[in-house]
C-alpha cells in the first residue's frame, strides 16, 4: 500500500488540510507571543506566567473536552472551538499593534484560548481513526503528522522574519487568520458516528469521566509512558518556551530562532517519513527510546548557545520526537475502543501536560536563582532520566503492535 494512499478518503483529507492550516499559524503564536511579552516588560518571570497560565486553562478543561469529544460530533466541537481561538488570538493582536497590552489581559485571552484548546485536542485527536480505515492509522498519523509539519517549517522562519521586522502583533494576527480558515474546513467535514453503547449514553459526566479513567489506569503502558511525560513535558517546555527565547534575545538574535525552531520541525518532516515506513511489532518501545534525543536542544541552549550546534540538535531531536509521536497515536488507536478514546486522550494530555505550567512559570525564577546555563543543563538532565524510566516498565518495551495484514496472516491474529 501507498505511504500516501489515506489522501484518498475526503473526510481525511479535509481534516489534513484544517489542522495543517491551524498549525502553519500557530507556529507564530509562541514566537510572537514570547517576543510581544518580551517587549512589554522584558521579563522571563512574566512570559512564564503568560505561557503557563494558558497550559493552566488547557489542563483543567481536558477532562471536560474529552467527555465532550465523546458525546457530541467531534468535527462540530472542533468548529466552535476554532472560531473562540479567532476571537481570542484577534483581540491579543489587536491589543499588541494599538500598543494597549497588559499582562493582566493577555494572560486572560490566553486563558481563553487555552480553554477552548482543551475542548479541540481529544475531539481532533479521537477523529482521525473515524477518516481512515483501521489498517491505515500509522500511515495516516505519520502523513497527518508529516503535513503540519511542512506547514511549521515555512511557518517558524517566516514568524521570526515577521516578527523581527513588523512587530509581533502581526504575527498573533496571522494564527487568528487562520483559526477561521481551519474551522471551515472542519465544518465541511462529514464522517460515521462512533455507536455508543445505550447504556454508556445514559451516563452523566461524571460516570463518563470514571468510565475514561477505568480505561487508562486498566493499561499499564498507557500511564507509565504519561507519568514520564509528566516531568519530561515540564523539563522542555520551562527550558525551549521560556529560556529559549531569553537566550536567543541574547545570543543568536530572535529571527535566527524561528530558524532553530524550524530546523527541529525539518528533523520531524524526515521523522515521520521514516516511521510512515517502519513495521515494528515493538513500536511504542522504539518510539519512546527515540524521545532521549530531545535533550540535545535544551543541553545545547545552556552550554552552547551558537546557531549551527542549535540548528544541528535541533534538526537531531525533531527526528526522535516524530517516532514517538507516530508510535504514540497509532498505538493508542488501535488498543483504546473508538467511543472511549477521546476520554483516553484526555486523560493522557491532562497527565502529561499537567506538570507543564509548573515548569513555564518556574523556569524564569529558577534561572535567576542558579543562572540560565545551569537551569538548562539540569532540565537537560531530568529530561533523559524521564525517558529510562519510562523504558523500565516491561510493559513499554515488549507492547506488540499489530501489523496490517501480511502473508496471509490476518491482523487480529498477532500478539498483542
Amino acid at each position: 500500500m501507498s505511504s500516501f494512499a489515506t489522501l484518498r478518503h475526503p473526510a481525511f483529507r479535509l481534516l489534513l488540510l484544517g489542522r495543517t492550516v491551524n498549525t502553519l499559524g500557530s507556529t507564530f503564536a509562541p514566537i510572537a507571543l514570547a517576543f510581544a511579552v518580551l517587549d512589554l516588560t522584558g521579563s522571563a518571570s512574566d512570559l512564564g506566567l503568560v505561557v503557563g497560565t494558558r497550559t493552566i486553562a488547557n489542563v483543567v478543561f481536558l477532562l471536560f473536552g474529552g467527555v465532550l469529544a465523546d458525546r457530541l460530533p467531534r468535527h462540530l466541537l472542533m468548529v466552535g472551538a476554532s472560531a473562540v481561538a479567532a476571537v481570542t488570538q484577534g483581540a491579543i493582536a489587536g491589543l499588541v499593534l494599538t500598543h494597549s497590552a497588559t499582562i493582566p489581559l493577555i494572560i486572560a485571552l490566553s486563558a481563553v484560548n487555552g480553554m477552548v484548546s482543551a475542548v479541540s485536542m481529544p475531539a481532533s485527536s479521537a477523529l482521525l481513526p473515524q477518516t481512515v480505515p483501521a489498517d491505515e492509522r500509522q500511515q495516516a498519523n505519520a502523513l497527518n503528522r508529516l503535513s503540519f509539519n511542512g506547514a511549521a517549517v515555512i511557518g517558524a522562519p517566516v514568524a521570526g522574519i515577521v516578527v523581527g521586522t513588523v512587530g509581533p502583533g502581526w504575527g498573533i494576527a496571522v494564527d487568528a487568520v487562520t483559526f477561521v480558515l481551519a474551522g471551515i474546513c472542519f465544518a465541511l467535514l462529514r464522517v460515521p458516528e462512533v455507536a455508543e453503547k445505550t447504556v454508556e449514553a445514559r451516563k452523566n459526566i461524571f460516570a463518563d469521566l470514571l468510565t475514561g479513567w477505568a480505561e487508562f489506569r486498566s493499561r499499564t503502558w498507557l500511564w507509565v509512558v504519561v507519568a514520564g511525560f509528566c516531568v519530561f513535558n515540564a523539563c522542555w517546555g520551562g527550558g525551549l518556551n521560556v529560556l529559549g527565547p531569553v537566550v536567543a534575545n541574547d545570543t543568536i538574535g530572535r529571527r535566527a530562532w524561528g530558524f532553530v525552531v524550524a530546523a527541529q520541525t525539518v528533523g520531524m518532516i524526515l521523522g515521520a517519513l521514516v516511521a510512515m515506513r517502519l513495521r515494528l511489532h515493538r513500536l511504542l518501545f522504539f518510539g519512546t527510546a527515540c524521545t532521549a534525543l530531545m535533550a540535545l536542544p535544551v543541553a545545547a541552549l545552556g552550554i552552547a548557545p551558537n546557531v549551527a550546534v542549535l540548528l544541528g540538535v535541533a534538526f537531531v531531536a525533531g527526528v526522535g520526537l516524530e517516532q514517538f509521536g507516530v508510535a504514540w497515536e497509532t498505538t493508542m488507536q488501535e488498543h483504546i475502543p473508538p467511543d472511549k478514546l477521546a476520554r483516553v486522550y484526555s486523560y493522557d494530555m491532562l497527565g502529561s501536560f499537567i506538570a507543564i505550567p509548573v515548569g513555564e512559570i518556574v523556569a524564569g525564577p529558577v534561572a535567576e536563582a542558579v543562572g540560565v546555563e545551569s537551569a538548562l543543563v539540569g532540565a537537560a538532565a531530568l529530561i533523559l532520566l524521564s525517558v529510562l524510566a519510562m523504558l523500565s516498565s516491561r510493559d513499554v518495551r515488549q507492547l506488540r503492535h499489530r501489523l496490517p495484514e501480511r502473508s496471509g496472516v490476518p491482523m487480529e491474529e498477532l500478539p498483542t
